[in-house]
């Protein structure tokens, strides 16, 4: 049997972005009600940063973000700001720690953010359902919104879409919020997987696949995109934060190149080894940069893809010259990623140039927002999605 119910807000969604935005829309008196499709709120805050949740970034700006409007995440992402997301876990006494690069992680447990959010929107009174898919939602002739869920129909002035996107299956993620944007006939930019590893096909996959397990910090670039940072081989093709980052901007048929000397002047480096070491083979010589396996393996196989493995005394400067070359832009094409099923998160979403970036409102649907991940802002890797989460949950929460 159905439950009928009159919130002045839903909010689709209990991950981050929902139940930040239930809370600051609760305290104000709003009376809320989140639903949740899942047995459990937040759980790609409990699974993230390995169990430790890369809550935010100290250094997260507009420049960390990936959309099709740029500009659209600086007004939320301007008026609520790493320090604030911070000075609520201090209030909390949650003991956190800088990683590297500005990411900051819990020290014990990510379920310590759950909590706070939990307990924020306890304390504002807000309803929080669990097991509550939606499967729909209509505006009436009055200009309210009808929602069903499972076991649940409700009325309501406003509903924030925070469903999240479509990485991570097996946590229950679903397309739910771009279908409710379409519609209204909002437009939704293609979802596709972003963070995500990359996998290799062919003769690639073969001879690069037998180093997984091995990494090394490079600098990877797709078009003008650069990033450096760690690469992990897989027995599937390329995996770590540095194939993560450029994966976002990345599309079938690019090239990756990996500057295996990560940014060092690899030429000046092979020449200081030929006058120390005349004598040495190449993988040899390398192996004293790079992990002795991936050295071997970019010296030998075929004559057109491997650097071959000469002495050192035999690379004149024109052949030492493209050895370095090679090795700062080695070339990979991947074949696909390995889609939702290992992406950290959904690119493309709604369309922001239907929503006002400074209360996330869907500009003629009176009444309706979207929030965090169902829309066209991705963050890089590092905390910075979640600060998009918390931003946009505050921009939305405060005038819902």
């Amino acid at each position: 049997m159905e439950e009928r119910h009159s919130p002045d807000v839903l909010v689709l969604g209990g991950g981050a972005a929902g139940l930040m935005c239930a809370a600051v829309a609760g305290a104000r008196g709003r009376r809320v009600t989140v639903l949740e499709a899942s047995n459990r709120c937040g759980k790609k805050i409990l699974m993230s940063g390995g169990g430790r949740c890369n809550f935010t970034n100290m250094h997260s700006t507009p420049a960390n973000f990936v959309s099709a409007n740029p500009h659209f995440c600086k007004s939320a992402l301007a008026r609520y700001t790493p320090a604030d997301f911070i000075a609520k876990v201090e209030a909390r006494g949650i003991a956190y720690h800088e990683k590297e690069r500005g990411q900051l992680f819990c020290d014990e447990s990510s379920k310590h953010i759950v909590a706070m959010l939990l307990d924020d929107c306890a304390a504002a009174g807000v309803d929080v359902r669990l097991r509550c898919p939606v499967y729909s939602v209509v505006r009436d002739d009055e200009g309210r919104f009808e929602v069903r869920a499972e076991g649940f129909r409700a009325r309501a002035d406003a509903v924030v879409v925070a469903t999240g996107g479509l990485s991570i299956p097996k946590m229950g993620a679903s397309g739910i919020g771009f279908d409710i944007a379409r519609a209204f006939g909002l437009a939704v930019h293609t979802p596709r997987p972003g963070l995500v590893p990359f996998v290799l096909s062919g003769e690639a996959r073969q001879r690069f696949g037998t180093l997984s397990g091995i990494g090394l910090d490079v600098e990877a670039t797709c078009g003008n995109t650069v990033f450096d940072a760690g690469l992990l081989f897989t027995h599937r093709g390329l995996s770590g934060p540095a194939m993560l980052q450029i994966s976002s901007y990345w599309q079938p048929g690019d090239t990756v190149q990996v500057d295996f000397y990560n940014g060092e002047a690899a030429e000046s480096w092979l020449r200081e080894r030929r006058a120390a070491r005349p004598n040495a083979r190449l993988a040899s010589v390398l192996a004293e940069r790079l992990p002795r396996r991936l050295a071997s393996c970019l010296c030998e196989g075929p004559a057109d893809q491997a650097l071959g493995n000469p002495r050192l005394k035999q690379i004149d400067e024109a052949r030492l010259a493209a050895v370095a070359a090679r090795l700062s832009a080695w070339p990979f094409q991947p074949e696909t990623t390995e889609g939702y099923r290992t992406a950290e998160v959904t690119l493309g979403g709604v369309d922001t140039e239907v929503l006002s970036s400074s209360t996330l409102a869907a500009r003629e649907v009176p009444g309706l927002y979207f929030i965090g991940e169902v829309v066209d802002v991705t963050g890089h890797l590092g905390g910075h999605n979640f600060q998009w989460a918390w931003a946009s949950a505050q921009a939305a929460g405060a005038v819902v």
